[in-house]
């Protein structure tokens, strides 16, 4: 019997016939954490997938010394259209349907299709103080400090961008960079393609582009931006809509334009995959064009395609590996291991991105599996140690 999640709740709303999805993978200390999405199509299959992934990323980044401690995984997905008037009231009825969740076991932020501030609005309408309420209990110097340290984090902004739609980005870029480091490859002879210009997407870009790399491509739901002597990112930051979309109508001579179906087939050293689930398959894999792939979007690789691009030799990083850091900033500020401060934050991503990456890649070169076989087994260590320690389960 394969792994199996420890509680899954279905939700189906009487106003629209829209249906949601709880899975609460594990639970660890009694809690679990992770983020709640949005989209057309979602399914209670790919919520429990996000939900796994989310226990092994929690786990992944365990350090003894930290005050923050891993919770097991979860996460919640509403099958609806975001940009639906009633998204919101939708968004809702569903933390309404799960509250005794949200006020006991599950921390919740956002995800894709979802805004934490529509998130939060809806959490103080359910009369519940934060959308992390169910962890506020383990704070050591109380949840008003925890929480005081959040809200000034989030005041918080990094050349033009809030550090919370900085940090989940600029993790995913030192993955690359630690990735290319232990392959012993220099930025600035790497090109990128960066698919999604969100949030995560364009920190991605940004810190790729100061990096060295020469980011070639950006992707958003209206197609490809190519150009091969590297994109203006921040040109296109500083004109992109609230929807990630690139303003097409201020693009300088030279770019050019190609419908999103093409978006595998550019050609770059580097693909990160930073917008929706499940984007590279076993119908389209076949069709990219790098040496690494490295996952900022939960999920967005099968089995199937990996095993295939793996045998082709493309270095393929597992999500919960490489886009931890928006997860891991969020708790590192509540708990009191980081301070509300940028130099802080991304000092610690860089170094906490290098040594799990560092770990990951000694054990391919000594085991033989996958970036992902070996990723998932160091989370899975550190599980233990962390049940250990927490008396979940017998030493």
């Amino acid at each position: 019997m394969g792994h199996q999640p420890y509680l899954h709740v279905t939700w189906t709303d009487d106003t629209t016939g829209a249906t949601g999805h709880l899975v609460i993978d594990r639970l660890l200390r009694g809690a679990s954490s992770g983020g709640l999405r949005m989209r057309s199509g979602c399914t209670l299959e790919e919520v429990a997938d996000l939900a796994r992934a989310m226990t092994l990323k929690e786990a992944l980044v365990y350090r003894p010394e930290d005050h923050y401690a891993p919770f097991g995984g979860a996460k919640g997905g509403i099958d609806f259209d975001p940009s639906h008037p009633d998204a919101p009231a939708v968004l809702e009825r569903f933390l309404r349907a799960v509250r005794p969740l949200a006020e006991t076991c599950w921390s919740v932020g956002e995800d894709l299709g979802t805004r934490q501030e529509d998130i939060d609005r809806a959490f103080e309408r359910i009369g519940l103080r934060s959308c992390v309420h169910a962890a506020l209990p383990f704070v050591e110097d109380g949840a008003d400090a925890g929480l005081a340290r959040i809200s000034d984090a989030f005041a918080v902004e990094v050349d033009g961008l809030g550090l919370g739609d900085t940090v989940g980005g600029y993790g995913v870029a030192q993955s690359v960079l630690a990735v290319l480091s232990e392959h012993h490859e220099l930025p600035g002879e790497q090109t990128a393609v960066v698919q999604g210009f969100g949030s995560m997407g364009g920190a991605t870009a940004r810190h790729l582009a100061r990096a060295g790399i020469r980011v070639v491509a950006v992707v958003d739901r209206d197609g490809v931006v190519l150009d091969e002597r590297g994109v203006d990112v921040e040109r296109l930051l500083a004109d992109r809509s609230p929807a990630g979309l690139v303003n097409r109508e201020t693009l300088p001579q030279g770019v050019t334009l190609l419908p999103v179906e093409d978006w595998l087939t550019v050609e770059a050293d580097i693909l990160v995959t930073a917008a929706a689930s499940y984007a590279v398959d076993d119908t389209n894999h076949a069709d990219v064009r790098c040496r690494y792939l490295v996952e900022g979007a939960n999920v967005s690789v099968l089995p199937g395609a990996e095993a295939a691009l793996a045998a082709r030799g493309v270095v393929v990083v597992p999500d919960f590996a490489a886009n931890f850091a928006a997860n891991s900033w969020w708790w590192w500020t509540l708990f009191g291991d980081i301070g509300p401060d940028a130099d802080q934050a991304l000092t610690k991503i860089e170094k906490t991105m290098g040594e799990i990456t560092t770990a990951i890649f000694q054990r391919v070169r000594e085991t033989g599996e996958s970036p992902r076989q070996a990723a998932t087994a160091i989370s899975e260590e550190n599980l233990h140690k962390a049940r250990v320690r927490y008396g979940d389960v017998p030493a």
